[in-house]
């Protein structure tokens, strides 16, 4: 063909194609038809055109050559076991672990032997310097004080504690998951995100402590709003971007990612593999660095090869077969996804300044005021998700009565309570479907 051609087509404008959908409409209401609002109270529309930007650069680029890391997660009860699994998970296409640790009894030296090239973090466990590569040790005071309601120690003693961490290693490694997982929306999960990370930023400004080559790591969880979960990993970006500059840190931060439990379920536990898939796909897309996938049956069932293996292969499937691996930046173009970014980051960075105009994130908890919002917010979606509003195929809609679990249970998947004294009340995770499902095993018995 020797000429383009969309050369022989008029270019239409935003104004014409919904002038276009008002006609074929025939007298519904444009905004009552077609115009939904989301948690976040962002007005969806049914069409986007660059001519509603006030630029003509959409795009927010990743880092060229951005790729991302098949990773495993393992749960460590004995150190040469778990660095059995590690090793058989590298050879089975992992790129990068997460160790979990569960045990006071952890030998570092045994449980990363052979482990130097992999990308490894360490979640629960103390810090030890151990001449070994690629080790990244999760300590998140914060993050304890929110989902616990206790500090590991106290404030002080946690957060001197961070900086002597943090001036050997050079790392700043936090997990924020459980925002997402208690119901927090996705405007408040990001302003949450960035209050805690301003708290520690602030900790090291007022110790004079140096942070511009600070290697940040921020751990989230994915829901099931397929676009909307693409668009607040691209929000995160650009908030801690801002905010890292404030303080002179490096404005790039790893983002490693994993399904939500908030909306997986026991019955009908294989659609939890259809769940965790698009949940991965927006991380991908959204520009995770690391993603970490979680078995369709973790939460019953203690953790076994086969699940495990299909939770890895599903992120397989995604990097080799759907070429999610060979893209940069895919999100790129869409306008859908660009509105959506910025009005996720803009939402966010207003709840944010309040935060902060009212005393700080760690002023903010021990009040109890993050806790009712995030409350609230999961309140709401409860009634949705009770009232059919919100779907869980296979839960709350089109159920399988003949499905039985009361036999099947080798953990608790239940919120369970406490009665060990806290400081504040914690942020309580809890998954949609547990009543339902308290409901179901009742009337199994009966």
């Amino acid at each position: 063909m020797s000429k383009p051609l969309f050369q022989e087509f008029d270019s239409a404008s935003s104004k014409s194609w919904k002038q276009k959908i008002q006609v074929d409409l025939k007298g519904a209401d444009y905004n009552d038809t077609l115009v939904w609002q989301s948690p976040e109270q962002i007005n969806v529309k049914p069409f986007y055109h660059p001519d509603e930007f006030e630029s003509g650069d959409y795009n927010q680029p990743l880092a060229e050559g951005h790729d991302w890391n098949v990773g495993q997660s393992i749960t460590v009860k004995d150190s040469l076991e778990a660095n059995h699994t590690a090793k058989d998970a590298i050879v089975r296409g992992a790129e990068s672990l997460v160790f979990v640790i569960q045990s006071n009894e952890v030998d570092y030296s045994k449980l990363l032997q052979n482990l130097e090239n992999i990308p490894v973090t360490i979640k629960g466990g103390k810090y030890t310097d151990l001449p070994v590569k690629n080790i990244r040790w999760e300590f998140d005071p914060i993050g304890q004080l929110a989902s616990s309601g206790n500090w590991f120690q106290n404030m002080d003693a946690d957060l001197n504690e961070l900086k002597v961490l943090v001036s050997k290693t050079n790392q700043l490694n936090i997990d924020v998951s459980f925002y997402q997982n208690s119901g927090a929306t996705i405007t408040q999960e990001l302003a949450y995100i960035m209050g805690h990370f301003n708290e520690y930023l602030n900790t090291f400004h007022n110790a004079q402590q140096d942070v511009s080559n600070i290697d940040v790591q921020v751990s989230v969880a994915i829901g099931g709003n397929y676009f909307f979960e693409i668009a607040k990993l691209r929000a995160l970006r650009l908030l801690w971007s801002t905010l890292a500059k404030t303080y002179g840190a490096n404005s790039k931060c790893i983002i490693t990612a994993q399904p939500s439990r908030r909306n997986k379920s026991i019955y009908d536990y294989n659609v939890n593999m259809l769940r965790s898939t698009t949940e991965c796909m927006s991380a991908v897309l959204g520009g995770a660095d690391i993603i970490y996938n979680s078995a369709y049956d973790s939460l019953y069932h203690e953790a076994n090869e086969f699940g495990e293996r299909i939770a890895r292969n599903q992120l397989l499937i995604l990097k080799h077969e759907s070429y999610f691996g060979l893209v940069e930046n895919p999100a790129d173009g869409s306008y859908y996804i660009e509105s959506l970014t910025e009005q996720l980051a803009d939402k966010a960075l207003e709840i944010f300044k309040g935060i902060e105009t009212s005393g700080g994130f760690i002023q903010q908890l021990m009040s109890g005021t993050i806790q009712r919002k995030i409350k609230e917010s999961a309140k709401t979606e409860q009634k949705k998700f009770d009232d059919g509003e919100l779907v869980l195929l296979g839960v709350n809609t089109f159920p399988n009565e003949a499905d039985k679990m009361g036999g099947n249970l080798e953990l608790d998947p239940f919120l369970k309570s406490s009665s060990r004294k806290t400081l504040i009340k914690p942020i309580i995770q809890k998954r949609l479907s547990e009543q339902l499902e308290k409901n179901r095993l009742e009337n199994e018995k009966s």
